[in-house]
């Protein structure tokens, strides 16, 4: 402590690393720039350039609270955060008049909320979800405390609409919290909302909430010829979407949507901070926003839709190459996810594949180039 009476200085100058970690660093970056080369198994989309951004890290900025909501903390991006939101909910068609979201951390986050909203809807809900949904499901399913059940799923992963029905009439006194998956994980499967919408109304069952995981397919579908229903005009009371996926970021981010009447019921005000408490987080990531803005400025929705046509090109490009060399390989039609029999495991950790069981894919991102798929095939020939 300083002596009694004296000041302490602001301090004026910032460290800098040693030598060593200097190089650990460097290290580090060399090994990001050479296995980004080999980067075709996950949907992250690596082609992007936010460098005019980048001025905002010098600011401790922080999107606490709800975005629709004044905050004592004017170090936001709430502006450009509902901006990306209204073009969110342009894409998925939610009334504007229902529409509220946030953009979150990720899919994970976003199928929380979803989740946790239905729950706080109904309480004595049971959560149904295909044996195809994402691992993290499962976990939230165990924090939130939620009674549920696992569907089967079909052989290409959507699910299994006949089990639904047999076990929501088996329990058709307890209202369900249906959690669809619009894009599965490995296989790319668009789960049947109308189906599951059709077994609500046989069953006359009246008090359900619906969610979907579109993590990646939420910004591909809008940018299809006739894609099957899978947004708001489809029944949903919330959707999650990544903005790290097809869109692409340097940090996971994404949105979550939902209908505004529903978020209503869980809002607590926070007098030190002056908004509302109606997200998962407290703090939440003020960059994000301003990515996700600046992609969609710059690009622009037919630039995507453009995009989205080159993966579906590279996609097909992918399954003529592999077929040619007696891979059984595969892919919905509105899915850049390249489903094959699972290669060896010296080319499933060259090249990042996802694998689960027998079999294993690649995802077509706008960063995926021809050339990268044929060295692909050159090594499973080499090494099967």
């Amino acid at each position: 402590m300083a002596p009694c009476g004296e000041m302490m200085q602001q301090p004026t100058t910032f460290p800098r690393l040693s030598p060593e970690d200097q190089k650990r660093l460097d290290d580090l970056y060399a090994m990001v720039e050479r296995e980004a080369d080999f980067f075709i198994g996950y949907p992250c989309n690596a082609f992007f350039d936010y460098a005019p951004l980048y001025r905002f890290l010098s600011h401790p900025i922080n999107n606490v609270g709800d975005p629709y909501v004044p905050s004592n903390y004017h170090l936001n991006t709430h502006l450009f955060e509902r901006e990306v939101l209204e073009i969110f909910q342009k894409l998925t068609h939610i009334p504007e008049d229902q529409a509220w979201g946030y953009v979150s951390c990720g899919g994970t986050e976003g199928n929380m909320y979803g989740i946790f909203l239905g729950r706080e809807l109904y309480p004595d809900g049971l959560v149904y979800y295909s044996e195809d949904t994402h691992y993290s499901v499962n976990k939230i399913l165990r924090c939130l405390h939620v009674r549920n059940i696992m569907i089967k799923s079909q052989p290409d992963g959507r699910m299994d609409l006949e089990d639904l029905r047999e076990t929501i009439n088996i329990h058709r006194d307890v209202p369900p919290i249906i959690f669809a998956n619009v894009g599965t994980t490995m296989k790319g499967a668009i789960d049947d909302l109308a189906g599951i919408r059709q077994i609500l109304d046989d069953l006359a069952i009246h008090r359900h909430y619906i969610h979907a995981d579109a993590a990646l397919s939420g910004m591909i579908l809008p940018f299809v010829d006739d894609p099957p229903p899978w947004d708001f005009r489809a029944g949903l009371d919330s959707m999650s979407i990544s903005g790290h996926k097809l869109i692409g970021a340097p940090i996971p981010c994404g949105v979550v949507l939902a209908k505004r009447a529903h978020v209503d019921r869980i809002a607590r005000s926070i007098e030190y901070v002056g908004t509302m408490d109606t997200t998962i987080l407290g703090s939440r990531n003020a960059i994000a926003p301003l990515f996700l803005w600046y992609a969609f400025r710059t690009i622009g929705l037919e630039g995507y839709r453009e995009r989205v046509r080159y993966c579906f090109d590279v996609a097909d490009y992918a399954i003529e190459r592999l077929r040619a060399v007696g891979r059984t390989v595969w892919r919905h039609a509105h899915s850049n996810t390249v489903v094959m029999n699972r290669p060896s495991d010296e080319v499933v950790g060259r090249w990042q594949l996802a694998v689960q069981g027998p079999i294993a894919h690649l995802i077509t991102m706008p960063h995926v180039v021809r050339s990268q798929i044929d060295r692909l095939v050159d090594d499973i020939v080499k090494y099967g």
